[in-house]
């Protein structure tokens, strides 16, 4: 694994949505380490916000393990380019689709493609997420919060409503909440609002879905090394970025793929309905 982004980081600044290539130093999505096993071998997958980040690191990881995939993501070209240039590379299919999954007929639209590419939706990760900074109650636009809950909460009902009648027994949607569920800061408060819903969102529907067959789970991550930690925090919180878990540092990308293989894979068969923390060391109840 390439450089761990252990605090102080380099002062670095990035407009929204950010970019991978403009970060010091450099996300590791498992380029160089990730050893696929088969594990998903033949598997069909939908991954939100697959350009960067923890979406270009599970994408890498499905591929290596034999799944497709289809790469959903907003704007971001240059990203979403590399990271189906990983998933071919890998041998696998990559289909990009951009566009905003806060809008329900997009939703419908990135799961209509896969089903036409693909057949099937064989696992749904709900990845994709908003997030912005503010100091105080009164500075957070109407606009902002609502955006907020379109892309990060609205969108994974969206998707799944439409996934499911294209998924069969032994399928699996995976859910990006976060240390926010449990531990809000109140920055984000927006974000940390919805990241609670998702872990609820997930416990809710994984019932729902098990008479069916269909497995629900969500990771919760605490602070990861993506193009959103520049483009969405003010200079100092990023400078020291991750210093307040007990690892002393953020995640790489790479470290957070793991989780998603073993959910996506039928060696969880029996999960479902968790959250599986990846926090650094952070509780999370």
């Amino acid at each position: 694994m390439t450089d761990r982004p252990t605090p102080p980081q380099p002062e670095q600044q990035q407009p929204m949505p950010g970019s991978t290539e403009a970060m010091t130093p450099r996300p590791d999505h498992g380029e160089d380490s990730y050893v696929g096993h088969d594990r998903l071998a033949g598997k069909k997958a939908v991954i939100t916000g697959g350009d960067s980040g923890i979406g270009r690191a599970v994408a890498l990881a499905f591929a290596r393990e034999g799944a497709d995939v289809l790469i959903a993501y907003l704007n971001e070209e240059e990203d979403a380019r590399e990271t189906a240039r990983l998933v071919s590379e890998a041998g696998r299919e990559a289909i990009c689709v951009p566009g905003d999954i806060s809008d329900p007929a997009h939703a419908r639209a990135v799961i209509a493609r896969a089903v036409e590419a693909f057949g099937r939706v064989d696992i749904l990760v709900n990845n994709a997420a908003h997030q912005a900074t503010f100091q105080a109650l009164e500075d957070i636009p109407d606009a902002e919060w609502q955006t907020t809950f379109a892309t990060n909460i609205h969108a994974m009902f969206y998707l799944a409503k439409a996934a499911v009648p294209h998924m069969a027994e032994g399928a699996s949607i995976i859910n990006t909440t976060s240390i926010n569920a449990d531990q809000p800061s109140e920055q984000l408060l927006a974000y940390a609002t919805t990241k609670g819903a998702i872990h609820n969102f997930t416990a809710g529907l994984a019932q729902m879905l098990a008479e069916r067959k269909i497995r629900v789970n969500a990771v919760a991550p605490g602070p990861v090394w993506t193009p959103l930690i520049p483009s969405t925090m003010p200079p100092e919180a990023v400078k020291s970025f991750g210093q307040n878990v007990p690892l002393g540092r953020a995640a790489q990308p790479a470290e957070l793929a793991p989780p998603y293989v073993m959910l996506a894979s039928d060696e969880a068969s029996y999960i479902t309905g968790a959250t599986i923390p990846v926090t650094g060391g952070r509780p999370f109840l």
